[in-house]
Order: C-alpha cells, then sequence, then structure tokens
C-alpha cells in the first residue's frame, strides 16, 4: 500500500531537502517492516490461543513482548498502546492456560 503510492511528487531543489527524501524512504521502509512484525507477532498468538495450543502461546507471547515495546521504545506507537496490547494477549494466553487446566 504505502510502496504502491499513485500520488503525484513534487521535486525537491535544495540539497538538504533531497537529502531529507532519501532519509525519508530508508525510514519508511524500515517503520514499514516493523509495524508488520509488530502485526504479525500479534496475529502469531492470537491463533496459537485460537488454537488452544497453551505451550505454543506463552511462548510467542514472551517474544512477542520484547517486539511490542522495541516498537513502543522506537516511538512507533504510543507506550499506552504497547501496553494495552500486551495487556490483553497476556489476558487471553492466560484464560487459555486456566481453562486447561
Amino acid at each position: 500500500m504505502a510502496t504502491s503510492s499513485k500520488a503525484k511528487k513534487k521535486t525537491v531543489r535544495i540539497a538538504s531537502g533531497r537529502k531529507r527524501v532519501r532519509q525519508d524512504v530508508k525510514l519508511n521502509a524500515a517503520n514499514t517492516a516493523l509495524r508488520s512484525r509488530f502485526r504479525t507477532v500479534i496475529k502469531n498468538v492470537q491463533k496459537a490461543v485460537a488454537a488452544g495450543d497453551k505451550a505454543k502461546a506463552s511462548e510467542l507471547f514472551s517474544t512477542a513482548q520484547s517486539v511490542i515495546d522495541s516498537v513502543a521504545d522506537k516511538g512507533m506507537f504510543h507506550k499506552n498502546k504497547a501496553a494495552r496490547h500486551k495487556s490483553r494477549l497476556a489476558a487471553k494466553v492466560k484464560a487459555l492456560a486456566t481453562a486447561a487446566a
């Protein structure tokens, strides 16, 4: 979606502006990859919970926590949003563990 934007782009003439455009392309690619990883780890935990696999869900949740924290630390998402996602995932994993017991 972001890579195939059809918006008309103006040509920047000032050197600092051209450098900013180059930097923005790199930053956009990094942010897109990080956002995609964030969404993927959340979906993986949710799939494991839906499948009822307690061990896999807890393992995926522990890796998801570090990814979610890194996204918040980089400032892509607010720290409260990261905390909210971790809290909801933890509740699902915990509910799965108590339901199986």
